[in-house]
């Protein structure tokens, strides 16, 4: 193998390792916040936070503008059912009218799954919402993790990765991303604002969010090294006679 080829081996493989021990760092923070959670080290600075946002004198206010509420509402929404499984569908109808039918395949796998694991998680930890302060939106189910954040990090990230991996562009794949995180965050920040959700729901929803676009992102990667599914040229090379020449290392 040329020495360029063997270099850029190495760069992706210091990018895979990097890429992997944040992933993993991740899963052990969201493990830990649980356990914190579930033996009520968290509840003290939780309730501050969700007092500090309103009015002392009427807990049902919110401290700022007047439309913050009407604002909160509306991003909130974003991090919903209806939404998410919308641009999840869109998502994959992009892909698919792109041609890239084995990343579409692969784009819906990964996020209905997640779906799935979010639902899983509520059900295990099974916490109830806040009472302290009143909820500014109606909710029913369980508060940890929160659905909105962990879900909206599931989807918007990793739809952000799959899509971004259709770039060959640099600027391009980083601004997908850095959009769909600040999104990710907005929608985490409203479920604290409008008082159904303590901040570490938030916080369990975001780390275990992205662990899961991450783990997506690596897979990918690595399919589309192997030619499993397409690479940002839309070309999925032929496996019975193996990579190019100057594919190896790339």
């Amino acid at each position: 193998m040329p020495l360029p080829n063997i270099l850029r081996y190495l760069h992706r493989e210091q990018r895979f390792l990097a890429v992997f021990v944040v992933g993993a760092a991740l899963v052990a923070g969201f493990v830990k916040l649980a356990g914190e959670m579930q033996e009520g080290d968290t509840q003290a600075l939780d309730i501050a936070i969700l007092k500090a946002l309103r009015l002392p004198e009427d807990p049902s206010q919110l401290i700022g503008p007047s439309w913050l509420h009407s604002a909160a509402t509306d991003l909130t929404a974003l991090g919903g059912v209806t939404v998410l499984t919308l641009v999840s569908i869109l998502a994959v109808a992009f892909l698919l009218l792109l041609g890239r039918f084995r990343q579409a395949l692969f784009t819906a796998i990964a996020t209905g799954g997640g779906a799935m694991l979010s639902t899983f998680l509520k059900g295990l930890f099974a916490r109830p919402r806040p009472e302290v302060v009143p909820h500014l939106v109606e909710v029913t189910s369980m508060s940890f993790p929160s659905g909105h954040s962990l879900n909206s990090a599931i989807i918007y990230l990793t739809i952000a990765v799959m899509i971004s991996r259709s770039f060959e562009d640099r600027k391009s794949r980083i601004f997908t991303i850095t959009v769909a995180a600040l999104l990710v965050l907005a929608i985490g920040c409203t479920r604290v604002i409008l008082g159904v959700h303590f901040p570490s729901d938030v916080l369990g929803g975001w780390t275990l969010g992205a662990a899961w676009a991450l783990g997506v992102g690596l897979l990918a990667a690595t399919l589309q090294r192997k030619h499993k599914i397409e690479e940002p040229d839309g070309s999925i090379a032929d496996q019975s006679s193996g990579p190019a020449p100057d594919q190896i290392g790339s």
